[in-house]
């Protein structure tokens, strides 16, 4: 009983912590995003066009297609997410779609830390007019 009261202790010292780290994930997710308009969820993206690819802790994973940023707010498992891991994903096919798993991987010791259920791809463009990352004046 004693280990149970214990455990349920740190799970409410835990929760503040995992509170704070998903709201600065999401001030860190709309920063990225600053002046993109939604456009309408895709299932797979292409994976030999993405550019780069980042993780933002406890929120979701950024794609970059061109000038066509993809978030992806995984079903579940986005709690694991960590800037400091490797992501690793085997595939069949050359597309990344919201059926596939993401394996996380510290970095440095190559053991396993987590596993991220992908979610639909949020297409997020800069609205017409834009030029150099200007906005249209």
């Amino acid at each position: 009983m004693r280990k149970f009261l214990l455990l349920i202790a740190a799970a409410f010292l835990v929760s503040p912590a995992a509170a704070g780290e998903r709201r600065n994930g999401e001030a860190e997710l709309a920063r990225a995003l600053d002046g993109r308009e939604a456009g309408r969820p895709v299932r797979c993206i292409d994976l030999h066009r993405v550019t780069s690819s980042r993780m933002i802790e406890g929120t979701a994973i950024l794609y970059r297609v061109g000038a066509t940023t993809y978030v992806n707010r995984p079903r579940s498992g986005a709690d694991q997410l960590n800037r400091w891991d490797a992501m690793v994903v085997h595939l069949s096919y050359s597309r990344l779609c919201s059926v596939d798993t993401i394996r996380l991987v510290d970095a440095t010791s190559g053991f396993m830390t987590g596993l991220v259920f992908l979610g639909d791809f949020v297409p997020y463009h800069r609205p017409r007019g834009w030029i150099l990352g200007l906005p249209p004046q």
